[in-house]
Protein backbone atom coordinates (compact mmCIF):
# COMPACT_ATOMS: atom_id res chain seq x y z
CA UNK A 1 0.00 0.00 0.00
CA UNK A 2 1.46 3.51 -1.07
CA UNK A 3 2.82 5.81 1.83
CA UNK A 4 0.36 8.71 1.95
CA UNK A 5 2.82 11.08 0.75
CA UNK A 6 2.77 9.85 -2.27
CA UNK A 7 -0.61 11.54 -3.17
CA UNK A 8 1.40 14.63 -3.71
CA UNK A 9 5.09 12.93 -4.67
CA UNK A 10 8.53 13.84 -3.86
CA UNK A 11 10.07 17.04 -4.40
CA UNK A 12 13.35 18.93 -4.12
CA UNK A 13 14.04 22.69 -2.68
CA UNK A 14 16.94 24.08 -3.25
CA UNK A 15 17.49 27.83 -0.91
CA UNK A 16 19.93 30.14 -2.57
CA UNK A 17 19.74 32.90 0.20
CA UNK A 18 21.92 35.88 -1.85
CA UNK A 19 20.19 38.61 -3.21
CA UNK A 20 21.66 42.15 -4.77
CA UNK A 21 19.13 44.43 -2.37
CA UNK A 22 16.51 43.67 0.00
CA UNK A 23 13.12 44.69 -0.79
CA UNK A 24 11.28 46.48 1.97
CA UNK A 25 8.15 44.11 1.91
CA UNK A 26 10.55 40.60 1.99
CA UNK A 27 10.53 38.29 5.06
CA UNK A 28 12.16 35.83 3.65
CA UNK A 29 15.48 34.09 4.17
CA UNK A 30 17.47 36.55 1.99
CA UNK A 31 20.73 38.79 2.73
CA UNK A 32 22.75 40.67 0.57
CA UNK A 33 26.89 40.25 0.56
CA UNK A 34 29.76 41.21 -1.28
CA UNK A 35 31.25 38.28 -2.34
CA UNK A 36 29.85 34.66 -2.67
CA UNK A 37 32.53 31.48 -2.75
CA UNK A 38 30.01 29.86 -5.72
CA UNK A 39 32.93 26.69 -5.32
CA UNK A 40 31.79 26.57 -1.69
CA UNK A 41 28.11 26.63 -1.79
CA UNK A 42 28.60 23.71 -4.57
CA UNK A 43 30.20 21.97 -2.59
CA UNK A 44 27.71 22.13 0.34
CA UNK A 45 24.93 21.44 -1.81
CA UNK A 46 26.22 18.15 -3.17
CA UNK A 47 26.94 16.92 0.47
CA UNK A 48 23.14 17.58 1.38
CA UNK A 49 21.82 16.19 -1.44
CA UNK A 50 23.60 13.05 -1.24
CA UNK A 51 22.87 12.98 2.52
CA UNK A 52 19.47 13.41 1.82
CA UNK A 53 19.77 10.87 -1.48
CA UNK A 54 20.75 8.36 0.98
CA UNK A 55 17.86 8.27 2.98
CA UNK A 56 15.11 8.89 0.13
CA UNK A 57 16.74 5.96 -2.36
CA UNK A 58 14.55 5.03 -4.88
CA UNK A 59 11.98 7.64 -5.00
CA UNK A 60 11.37 9.34 -7.80
CA UNK A 61 12.02 13.13 -8.19
CA UNK A 62 9.26 14.84 -10.08
CA UNK A 63 10.09 18.28 -9.34
CA UNK A 64 13.22 20.58 -8.04
CA UNK A 65 12.88 24.43 -6.93
CA UNK A 66 16.01 26.76 -6.95
CA UNK A 67 14.22 29.55 -4.80
CA UNK A 68 15.40 32.34 -2.98
CA UNK A 69 16.79 35.20 -2.54
CA UNK A 70 17.71 35.24 -6.67
CA UNK A 71 18.98 31.84 -7.29
CA UNK A 72 19.56 33.47 -10.96
CA UNK A 73 22.41 34.81 -9.29
CA UNK A 74 24.19 31.47 -9.43
CA UNK A 75 26.75 30.28 -12.05
CA UNK A 76 25.19 28.14 -14.31
CA UNK A 77 27.94 25.51 -14.08
CA UNK A 78 27.07 25.48 -10.39
CA UNK A 79 23.10 24.88 -11.34
CA UNK A 80 24.78 22.11 -13.65
CA UNK A 81 26.78 20.13 -11.19
CA UNK A 82 23.73 20.38 -8.79
CA UNK A 83 21.49 19.09 -11.00
CA UNK A 84 23.65 16.22 -12.51
CA UNK A 85 24.60 15.46 -8.71
CA UNK A 86 20.34 15.04 -8.45
CA UNK A 87 19.78 12.84 -11.38
CA UNK A 88 22.86 10.54 -10.45
CA UNK A 89 20.94 9.85 -6.65
CA UNK A 90 17.20 9.59 -7.51
CA UNK A 91 15.30 7.99 -10.34
CA UNK A 92 13.61 11.34 -12.28
CA UNK A 93 10.00 11.40 -13.36
CA UNK A 94 9.88 11.66 -16.94
CA UNK A 95 8.09 15.03 -16.87
CA UNK A 96 10.07 16.85 -14.15
CA UNK A 97 9.27 20.17 -13.60
CA UNK A 98 12.88 21.98 -12.49
CA UNK A 99 11.90 25.77 -11.57
CA UNK A 100 14.62 28.65 -11.08
CA UNK A 101 13.36 32.09 -9.67
CA UNK A 102 14.78 34.77 -11.43
CA UNK A 103 15.06 38.92 -11.11
CA UNK A 104 14.89 41.00 -13.69
CA UNK A 105 18.09 42.93 -12.72
CA UNK A 106 20.03 39.55 -13.04
CA UNK A 107 18.75 38.08 -16.34
CA UNK A 108 20.97 37.65 -19.22
CA UNK A 109 20.68 35.30 -22.49
CA UNK A 110 23.73 33.85 -21.99
CA UNK A 111 23.45 33.12 -18.35
CA UNK A 112 19.61 31.58 -18.87
CA UNK A 113 21.37 29.39 -21.68
CA UNK A 114 23.47 27.98 -19.41
CA UNK A 115 20.86 27.27 -16.86
CA UNK A 116 18.83 25.97 -19.98
CA UNK A 117 21.55 23.57 -20.50
CA UNK A 118 21.97 22.36 -17.47
CA UNK A 119 18.51 21.37 -17.23
CA UNK A 120 16.36 23.79 -16.04
CA UNK A 121 12.67 23.82 -17.67
CA UNK A 122 10.57 26.63 -15.68
CA UNK A 123 11.70 30.16 -14.60
CA UNK A 124 10.07 31.55 -12.20
CA UNK A 125 10.37 35.37 -12.51
CA UNK A 126 9.93 37.95 -9.91
CA UNK A 127 8.11 41.34 -11.52
CA UNK A 128 6.09 42.61 -9.15
CA UNK A 129 4.71 45.62 -10.89
CA UNK A 130 4.35 46.74 -14.41
CA UNK A 131 5.08 50.80 -13.59
CA UNK A 132 8.03 52.37 -12.50
CA UNK A 133 6.83 54.32 -9.47
CA UNK A 134 5.27 51.12 -7.90
CA UNK A 135 8.40 49.15 -8.15
CA UNK A 136 10.54 52.46 -6.89
CA UNK A 137 8.08 52.17 -3.80
CA UNK A 138 8.58 48.36 -3.43
CA UNK A 139 12.52 48.45 -3.42
CA UNK A 140 12.79 47.05 -6.98
CA UNK A 141 15.76 47.49 -8.66
CA UNK A 142 14.82 46.94 -11.96
CA UNK A 143 12.71 49.16 -14.39
CA UNK A 144 9.18 48.09 -15.99
CA UNK A 145 11.41 47.94 -19.56
CA UNK A 146 13.94 46.24 -17.74
CA UNK A 147 10.92 43.27 -16.58
CA UNK A 148 9.62 43.12 -20.34
CA UNK A 149 13.02 42.79 -21.82
CA UNK A 150 13.92 39.94 -19.23
CA UNK A 151 10.23 38.41 -19.77
CA UNK A 152 11.14 38.22 -23.48
CA UNK A 153 14.50 36.93 -22.96
CA UNK A 154 13.35 34.03 -21.02
CA UNK A 155 10.37 33.54 -22.87
CA UNK A 156 12.66 32.77 -26.25
CA UNK A 157 14.92 30.08 -23.64
CA UNK A 158 12.15 28.49 -21.89
CA UNK A 159 9.07 26.47 -23.04
CA UNK A 160 7.46 27.54 -19.37
CA UNK A 161 7.54 31.16 -18.18
CA UNK A 162 5.77 32.35 -14.78
CA UNK A 163 6.24 35.54 -13.13
CA UNK A 164 4.71 37.50 -9.91
CA UNK A 165 2.86 40.33 -9.48
CA UNK A 166 1.96 41.88 -6.08
CA UNK A 167 -1.48 43.96 -5.72
CA UNK A 168 -3.07 46.22 -3.23
CA UNK A 169 -0.08 48.68 -3.22
CA UNK A 170 0.07 52.37 -2.36
CA UNK A 171 -1.91 54.42 -3.85
CA UNK A 172 -3.45 51.54 -6.12
CA UNK A 173 -7.12 51.67 -7.54
CA UNK A 174 -8.96 48.76 -8.77
CA UNK A 175 -9.07 50.34 -12.08
CA UNK A 176 -4.83 50.71 -11.65
CA UNK A 177 -4.77 47.03 -10.95
CA UNK A 178 -7.37 45.51 -13.45
CA UNK A 179 -5.60 47.83 -16.19
CA UNK A 180 -1.99 45.89 -15.32
CA UNK A 181 -3.39 42.48 -14.64
CA UNK A 182 -4.85 43.13 -18.48
CA UNK A 183 -1.65 43.87 -19.59
CA UNK A 184 0.15 40.87 -17.69
CA UNK A 185 -2.29 38.84 -19.17
CA UNK A 186 -1.55 39.58 -22.91
CA UNK A 187 2.19 39.32 -22.74
CA UNK A 188 1.59 35.03 -23.60
CA UNK A 189 2.07 34.14 -19.87
CA UNK A 190 0.51 30.71 -19.20
CA UNK A 191 1.07 30.81 -15.18
CA UNK A 192 0.96 34.12 -12.77
CA UNK A 193 1.47 34.27 -9.08
CA UNK A 194 -1.01 37.22 -7.84
CA UNK A 195 -0.19 38.06 -4.43
CA UNK A 196 -2.03 40.51 -1.80
CA UNK A 197 0.28 42.62 -0.71
CA UNK A 198 0.83 42.05 3.17
CA UNK A 199 3.24 43.78 5.76
CA UNK A 200 4.92 41.42 7.76
CA UNK A 201 6.39 42.15 11.23
CA UNK A 202 10.68 42.26 11.20
CA UNK A 203 10.21 44.10 7.72
CA UNK A 204 11.13 48.27 6.12
CA UNK A 205 7.29 47.95 5.46
CA UNK A 206 6.89 46.70 8.59
CA UNK A 207 8.24 49.49 10.30
CA UNK A 208 7.19 52.45 8.66
CA UNK A 209 3.56 51.34 9.10
CA UNK A 210 4.02 50.45 12.79
CA UNK A 211 5.02 54.38 12.84
CA UNK A 212 2.07 55.47 10.75
CA UNK A 213 4.41 56.22 7.64
CA UNK A 214 3.65 53.40 5.33
CA UNK A 215 0.13 56.01 3.68
CA UNK A 216 -2.46 55.16 0.56
CA UNK A 217 -2.65 51.22 1.31
CA UNK A 218 -5.91 50.07 0.05
CA UNK A 219 -8.86 49.12 2.80
CA UNK A 220 -9.61 45.83 3.18
CA UNK A 221 -12.76 46.59 0.66
CA UNK A 222 -10.75 47.75 -2.09
CA UNK A 223 -8.34 44.86 -1.74
CA UNK A 224 -11.29 42.06 -1.82
CA UNK A 225 -12.65 43.72 -4.99
CA UNK A 226 -9.29 43.74 -6.62
CA UNK A 227 -9.05 39.93 -5.75
CA UNK A 228 -12.66 39.11 -6.75
CA UNK A 229 -11.46 41.23 -10.29
CA UNK A 230 -8.68 38.71 -10.76
CA UNK A 231 -10.72 36.03 -10.19
CA UNK A 232 -12.78 37.17 -13.02
CA UNK A 233 -9.77 38.23 -15.63
CA UNK A 234 -7.87 35.82 -15.28
CA UNK A 235 -10.74 33.34 -16.00
CA UNK A 236 -11.89 34.81 -18.76
CA UNK A 237 -8.12 34.93 -20.16
CA UNK A 238 -8.51 30.87 -19.37
CA UNK A 239 -5.83 31.24 -16.64
CA UNK A 240 -7.88 30.30 -13.50
CA UNK A 241 -7.25 30.41 -10.01
CA UNK A 242 -5.84 26.68 -9.55
CA UNK A 243 -4.55 27.99 -5.83
CA UNK A 244 -5.31 30.88 -3.53
CA UNK A 245 -2.87 33.20 -5.08
CA UNK A 246 -2.01 30.74 -8.74
CA UNK A 247 -3.44 30.88 -12.01
CA UNK A 248 -2.54 28.68 -14.95
CA UNK A 249 -3.91 27.42 -18.24
CA UNK A 250 -4.69 23.91 -18.12
CA UNK A 251 -1.40 21.47 -17.68
CA UNK A 252 0.70 24.94 -16.30
CA UNK A 253 0.31 24.37 -13.20
CA UNK A 254 3.59 24.28 -11.02
CA UNK A 255 4.04 20.75 -10.17
CA UNK A 256 6.21 21.78 -7.56
CA UNK A 257 4.32 24.04 -5.55
CA UNK A 258 1.39 21.17 -5.64
CA UNK A 259 3.22 18.96 -4.07
CA UNK A 260 3.36 21.19 -1.39
CA UNK A 261 -0.43 21.89 -1.10
CA UNK A 262 -1.00 18.37 -1.73
CA UNK A 263 1.13 17.23 1.05
CA UNK A 264 3.76 15.35 -0.62
CA UNK A 265 7.43 15.25 0.84
CA UNK A 266 10.12 17.31 0.21
CA UNK A 267 13.21 17.71 0.91
CA UNK A 268 14.65 21.23 1.70
CA UNK A 269 18.39 22.24 1.03
CA UNK A 270 19.79 25.34 2.13
CA UNK A 271 20.06 28.06 4.78
CA UNK A 272 16.20 28.38 6.53
CA UNK A 273 15.36 25.73 4.41
CA UNK A 274 12.28 23.69 5.41
CA UNK A 275 11.36 19.80 4.55
CA UNK A 276 8.50 17.18 5.14
CA UNK A 277 10.22 14.16 4.53
CA UNK A 278 8.20 9.97 5.55
CA UNK A 279 11.03 7.74 6.83
CA UNK A 280 10.86 4.58 7.94
CA UNK A 281 6.77 5.03 8.17
CA UNK A 282 6.83 8.53 9.92
CA UNK A 283 6.73 11.59 8.98
CA UNK A 284 9.22 14.57 10.02
CA UNK A 285 9.60 18.11 9.59
CA UNK A 286 12.72 19.46 9.00
CA UNK A 287 14.25 23.06 8.98
CA UNK A 288 17.85 24.52 8.41
CA UNK A 289 19.70 27.09 10.54
CA UNK A 290 19.14 30.19 8.85
CA UNK A 291 22.56 31.75 8.69
CA UNK A 292 24.48 31.38 5.60
CA UNK A 293 27.31 31.28 7.34
CA UNK A 294 25.93 29.16 10.11
CA UNK A 295 24.78 26.77 7.72
CA UNK A 296 27.64 26.34 5.30
CA UNK A 297 29.83 25.96 8.44
CA UNK A 298 27.89 23.05 9.93
CA UNK A 299 27.15 20.84 6.65
CA UNK A 300 31.21 21.68 6.35
CA UNK A 301 31.83 20.20 9.53
CA UNK A 302 29.23 17.91 10.35
CA UNK A 303 28.32 16.64 7.02
CA UNK A 304 24.15 17.69 8.50
CA UNK A 305 22.73 21.13 7.43
CA UNK A 306 19.58 20.43 9.37
CA UNK A 307 18.88 22.50 13.03
CA UNK A 308 16.01 19.92 13.52
CA UNK A 309 13.61 17.49 12.53
CA UNK A 310 10.80 16.67 14.48
CA UNK A 311 8.76 14.08 14.35
CA UNK A 312 5.06 15.34 13.56
CA UNK A 313 2.30 13.18 15.02
CA UNK A 314 -1.43 12.65 13.55
CA UNK A 315 -3.13 15.08 14.72
CA UNK A 316 -0.09 17.82 13.14
CA UNK A 317 -0.11 15.87 9.96
CA UNK A 318 -3.81 16.66 9.54
CA UNK A 319 -3.94 20.46 10.38
CA UNK A 320 -1.25 20.88 7.90
CA UNK A 321 -3.23 18.93 5.59
CA UNK A 322 -5.91 21.22 5.93
CA UNK A 323 -3.31 23.98 5.80
CA UNK A 324 -1.77 23.87 2.68
CA UNK A 325 -4.78 21.25 0.77
CA UNK A 326 -8.01 23.68 1.47
CA UNK A 327 -5.37 26.19 -0.49
CA UNK A 328 -6.25 23.81 -3.78
CA UNK A 329 -9.73 24.65 -5.88
CA UNK A 330 -9.82 21.24 -6.28
CA UNK A 331 -9.60 20.51 -2.46
CA UNK A 332 -8.59 17.64 -0.26
CA UNK A 333 -10.08 14.34 0.00
CA UNK A 334 -10.89 13.13 3.52
CA UNK A 335 -9.57 9.67 2.84
CA UNK A 336 -6.14 10.28 3.83
CA UNK A 337 -7.03 11.03 7.13
CA UNK A 338 -9.68 9.18 9.08
CA UNK A 339 -10.04 11.42 11.98
CA UNK A 340 -11.77 14.07 9.28
CA UNK A 341 -14.76 11.81 9.08
CA UNK A 342 -15.67 11.96 13.15
CA UNK A 343 -18.94 13.42 13.80
CA UNK A 344 -17.14 16.82 14.91
CA UNK A 345 -15.63 17.31 12.16
CA UNK A 346 -18.87 16.44 9.81
CA UNK A 347 -20.66 18.45 12.15
CA UNK A 348 -18.19 21.78 11.21
CA UNK A 349 -18.29 20.71 7.61
CA UNK A 350 -21.93 20.72 7.70
CA UNK A 351 -22.05 24.40 9.26
CA UNK A 352 -19.24 25.37 6.55
CA UNK A 353 -21.88 24.34 3.78
CA UNK A 354 -24.83 25.72 5.37
CA UNK A 355 -23.05 28.73 5.12
CA UNK A 356 -22.04 28.60 1.24
CA UNK A 357 -18.54 28.31 2.14
CA UNK A 358 -17.50 25.20 1.01
CA UNK A 359 -18.27 22.05 -0.93
CA UNK A 360 -18.89 18.03 0.23
CA UNK A 361 -18.47 15.86 -2.95
CA UNK A 362 -17.77 12.24 -2.50
CA UNK A 363 -14.84 12.13 -0.74
CA UNK A 364 -13.51 15.70 -1.35
CA UNK A 365 -14.13 18.84 0.70
CA UNK A 366 -13.48 22.17 -1.26
CA UNK A 367 -13.63 25.83 -0.39
CA UNK A 368 -16.21 28.18 -2.72
CA UNK A 369 -15.76 31.15 -4.61
CA UNK A 370 -17.52 32.63 -1.88
CA UNK A 371 -15.36 30.99 1.11
CA UNK A 372 -12.20 31.83 -1.02
CA UNK A 373 -11.78 35.16 -0.06
CA UNK A 374 -11.77 34.37 3.30
CA UNK A 375 -10.22 31.13 3.40
CA UNK A 376 -8.32 32.08 6.90
CA UNK A 377 -11.57 32.48 8.04
CA UNK A 378 -13.19 29.05 7.00
CA UNK A 379 -9.92 27.10 7.95
CA UNK A 380 -9.64 28.64 11.78
CA UNK A 381 -13.52 27.15 12.04
CA UNK A 382 -12.14 23.71 10.90
CA UNK A 383 -9.50 23.81 13.02
CA UNK A 384 -11.00 25.28 16.18
CA UNK A 385 -11.22 23.13 19.32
Amino acid sequence: MPEDWEHGGFGLYIHWPFCQAKCPYCDFNSHVVAQIDQKAWATAYLSEIERIGAETEGRVLRSVFFGGGTPSLMDPAVVDVILSKIRATWPIANDIEVTLEANPTSVEAGRFAGYRDAGVNRVSMGVQALNDRDLKALGRLHTAHEAMQAFDIARNVFDRVSFDLIYARQGQSVADWTSELSHALGMAVDHLSLYQLTIEDGTAFGDRYAAGKLRGLPDDDVAADMYLATQDICGEAGLPAYEVSNHAAEGAESIHNKTYWKYGDYAGIGPGAHGRLTLGGARYATEAPAGPAVWLSQVRKSGNGDLRRELLSAEDQMVEFLLMGMRLREGVSIDRFPNLKNPFFIKKINMLMSNGLIDFIGDKIKVTDRGMPILNAVLRELLDD
